[in-house]
């Protein structure tokens, strides 16, 4: 079975064809800009690769000429689209009401992009015209699958996903703790289980994506039942534009201060806080760890920001769970910054974690156990794949049918 897997933008189609009897990635590319000026990215499993600007006028466009780089020219790999079994689109939002992956529908289709768009409203629309696109192009016969990043943290207790605000606002506009990065968090937790040979269910596992969007996850027996993401992807530890959580004070004095409107709050939230703000250099984690062995004060600052907030929720998330078996550190930063592991674990030994700093060094970027010898919770770098999973969520959802 093959599985073409969609995570769509406004004005992008990231893609993935997957073959499922091995898993194995048989083509995957980018078509980027669409509605601007166009560019396509595709690559095939041999690494061969061509990258051509072209303008793509909208979503439909752009499946058309995915579906004409997968079975026409050089690197064609399939004969005809009809070898493809079913697509799994990711989305972000699924509110209350999609707990699990769910074929898509019209029903479905109308609630990801306007009943739910104010609770991702830069995602949520944009997911909605790309499935109608793809439905369009590859038939309406062929079963398609919402995977909710959401979904994974629909586990969470109600003390957990509350907030404090008169509960009428819950009830009336569902203001809660959604949490986001479900499909990396559901596949890295899964992930940490098989390596240490042990049912998930037996397991309490902290997982921690991190990367330019930040969340941490405490997984116990399988299930999410914490998160730091929110009722956004605002929320949590500071990100490489996001604030992470600030006093809600805050909002309102800047606001009035600097006679901000929501709009521009929202922006500086977004877009101009985390890294680039506090740094005012970067929003990539690899300059901010350059600048600060560099000496840079406010590089070393955000450095050593987030490296505490991170320590304070694995902290926080053991003491929910009454303890922790595994710590996995996933994402672009988390696979990839030696240094940041190094102080995230330091002085943890009370909690039972320590890592081997020779194993860090020497593993760094790749999936391996960098536990000290003598540490009680063990500690993974762990390469996530949220398009594998989305394409088994995929497989198993039609051939539930």
């Amino acid at each position: 079975m093959k599985i073409l897997v969609i995570n769509a933008g406004s004005s992008s189609l990231k893609y993935q064809l997957i073959d499922m009897t091995d898993e194995s990635v048989i083509a995957k590319g980018n078509v980027e800009r669409i509605g601007v000026d166009g560019i396509i990215t595709h690559k095939v499993a041999d690494g061969r690769s061509v990258k051509e600007n072209k303008p793509f006028a909208t979503h439909k466009d752009a499946f058309e000429e995915l579906v004409s780089r997968l079975t026409t020219g050089e690197l064609a790999v399939i004969s005809n689209i009809n070898e493809i079994a079913a697509i799994g689109h990711r989305v972000l939002h699924g509110s209350e009401k999609y707990k699990v992956t769910t074929l898509i529908t019209d029903e479905v289709i109308y609630d990801i992009g306007v009943t739910f768009k104010d609770l991702g409203p830069l995602h949520n629309p944009p997911q909605a015209v790309a499935m109608q696109a793809c439905r369009d192009v590859f038939g309406a016969e062929v079963p398609m699958a919402a995977v909710f990043d959401t979904s994974f943290h629909q586990t969470m207790p109600d003390k957990a996903y509350i907030f404090g605000i008169p509960y009428e606002y819950y009830e009336k506009y569902h203001i809660r703790r959604y949490g986001f990065h479900g499909t990396s968090h559901r596949f890295v937790s899964a992930r940490v289980a098989e390596l240490m040979g042990k049912p998930i269910e037996e397991l309490k596992i902290i997982s921690c994506h991190l990367g330019n969007g930040s969340s941490i996850t405490a997984v116990n027996k399988g299930k999410s039942v914490d998160t730091t993401m929110g009722f956004t992807p605002l929320d949590g530890v500071i990100m490489g534009t996001r604030s992470g959580g600030i006093d809600p004070s805050v909002v309102l004095y800047l606001m009035e201060k600097e006679g901000l409107t929501p709009a521009e709050m929202n922006t500086l939230l977004n877009k101009k806080s985390g890294f680039i703000g506090l740094s005012g250099k970067s929003t990539d984690s690899r300059d901010i760890v350059d600048l600060s062995l560099a000496g840079d004060y406010r590089a070393s600052l955000t450095a050593h920001a987030l490296r505490y907030q991170i320590k304070k929720y694995i902290g926080a998330y053991t003491a929910a769970m009454n303890g922790v078996d595994a710590i996995a550190f996933t994402g672009g930063i988390g696979e990839n910054s030696l240094h940041l592991r190094s102080e995230v674990c330091e002085d943890m030994d009370y909690l039972g974690i320590k890592i081997d700093e020779e194993l860090n060094v020497k593993y760094d970027r790749q999936e391996h156990d960098i536990s000290a010898a003598d540490a009680r919770v063990k500690t993974f770098i762990i390469k996530t794949n949220e398009e594998l999973l989305i394409a088994r969520d995929t497989k198993a959802l039609v051939e539930s049918l």
